[in-house]
């Protein structure tokens, strides 16, 4: 059985999925973080699926960019979550309401 491109959009549809019900349902900042890695995870996925399927390598030079961003998303979230720990001793989004207007 040869893997397809519809193959690779399953795959990111289902880590789509579960990256935004991650984002959705829980409280925790670090859960949160790691949704938000699945769902770029899985536009990575799809970029370079079709970026394969074209012969065209612009989708897998927008993937290389979108890692980038997210490395710097990463490293604004872990400074973001180690002020809110060293503040509340805890990591529950609910108790961020310093950046509320």
């Amino acid at each position: 059985m040869e893997i397809t491109t519809n193959h690779y959009l399953i795959l990111s549809a289902i880590l789509f999925a579960i990256g935004v019900a991650g984002i959705l349902t829980r409280r925790n900042m670090i859960t949160v973080l790691m949704s938000v890695e699945l769902v770029l995870n899985s536009v990575n996925l799809n970029l370079i699926a079709f970026s394969y399927q074209l012969s065209d390598l612009t989708g897998q030079i927008f993937a290389v960019f979108t890692i980038a961003v997210a490395a710097g998303e990463a490293a604004v979230g872990l400074g973001i979550l180690i002020a809110l720990f060293r503040l509340y001793d805890d990591t529950h989004l609910d108790k961020a309401t310093e950046l509320h207007g």
